[in-house]
């Protein structure tokens, strides 16, 4: 019976000895627990910045998207009473007019949607430098996926 117990402790004085050395290797210093800690805060500094970004993005989306709807609305309407009038020559003319709003409103509607999406993309690095993390932590190498505008 003391041969089983001495067999045991001595068993389970040799684990601990095995595993104390590791559990020193994985358990993280106080650099490495502070390195560590400023790479998380680094990296939820460019996610609020990204954050940042996509909300302004999907807002200069949604106001685009509307523009275009109300081109092609109002487009429509011109375009109708257009053909209710019973003179050709009316009827040239408003529908020309009808093309020409509707040319201008989707150039504008082009022109803010890509002047706010240049706004959110150039705040957004602002704030992401201001981080201080390596460019490996941001995806900006995906812009040149996102659309231009129609």
């Amino acid at each position: 019976m003391i041969k089983k117990f001495i067999g045991v402790s001595g068993l389970v004085l040799s684990m601990a000895m095995i595993a104390a050395p590791v559990l020193a290797q994985t358990t993280p210093t106080a650099t490495t627990k502070t390195k560590v800690s400023t790479t998380a805060t680094k990296i939820a500094c460019v996610g609020t910045a990204v954050n940042a970004r996509e909300t302004a993005i999907d807002a200069a989306v949604t106001t685009h998207t509307q523009a275009v709807r109300d081109a092609y609305t109002t487009r429509a309407t011109a375009l109708a009473t257009a053909y209710t009038q019973t003179d050709l020559t009316q009827v040239r003319a408003r529908v020309k007019v009808a093309w020409s709003t509707f040319s201008s409103s989707i150039k504008d509607a082009q022109k803010t949607w890509n002047a706010s999406r240049m706004a959110a993309w150039s705040i957004f690095r602002t704030a992401a430098k201001a981080c201080k993390a390596s460019n490996t932590v941001s995806d900006s190498t995906n812009a040149t996926s996102e659309i231009s505008g129609q």
